[in-house]
């Protein structure tokens, strides 16, 4: 009974086919691992039911685990992705399989930098700031003390960025802008991904 009750309905594979990058196979794995986030009396109706954010970041791909550190954006990728309008970050299982369909290895360069951008622009606000620059380093870097950059070394950092990455000279970096330093980079799409 349990079992039958978690299967995901043979129209909306289709449908979300259709509207992904992922296959079959990957829709199917998506909604088990989504559903395996619910209590047992809830997984029947997985497709329906929003989960927190403090559920999804238990997924390996996101959590920490000992000697590896966990995804620095993780609560970033669980925002952008999120349609929820509490802006808490919990995930309906369609905002999961969008969050799986633009890190897929078949999602495209533009949407992959996209996602990219909006995950970097902590403050939402559609440019990447000098805040949101630092922010991104110390993501990148960790936050401990012997790990961080000094004030000036960051302050360097952030200039030289901006110097490469703000063809219009505004002080800010912007989607078009990002996407075009992005073009330049060949290993960003294949290391943008999360596998299941």
């Amino acid at each position: 009974m349990g079992g039958s009750g978690s299967r995901l309905p043979r129209d909306l594979l289709g449908e979300y086919q259709e509207l992904t990058f992922l296959t079959k196979q990957e829709i199917l794995l998506a909604h088990r691992r989504f559903s395996e986030l619910l209590p047992k009396e809830e997984r029947d109706r997985a497709v329906t039911t929003r989960i927190p954010k403090s559920k999804i970041l238990m997924l390996p791909e996101l959590r920490p685990f000992p000697p590896y550190q966990a995804n620095p954006f993780r609560h970033r990728i669980c925002r952008v992705f999120s349609t929820a309008e509490d802006g808490e970050g919990s995930l309906s299982f369609e905002d999961f399989l969008d969050m799986l369909s633009v890190f897929s290895d078949s999602a495209t360069p533009e949407i992959k930098s996209h996602y990219a951008f909006r995950i970097f622009d902590f403050d939402d606000d559609g440019t990447l700031d000098k805040k949101d620059l630092e922010q991104l380093v110390n993501c990148l870097t960790g936050e401990g003390e012997e790990s961080r950059l000094s004030p000036v070394e960051m302050n360097q950092l952030i200039q030289n960025i901006l110097e490469e990455s703000d063809i219009d000279k505004d002080g800010t970096i912007n989607l078009s802008e990002f996407q075009h330093i992005i073009s330049r980079s060949p290993d960003f799409t294949s290391s943008f991904k999360i596998v299941l």
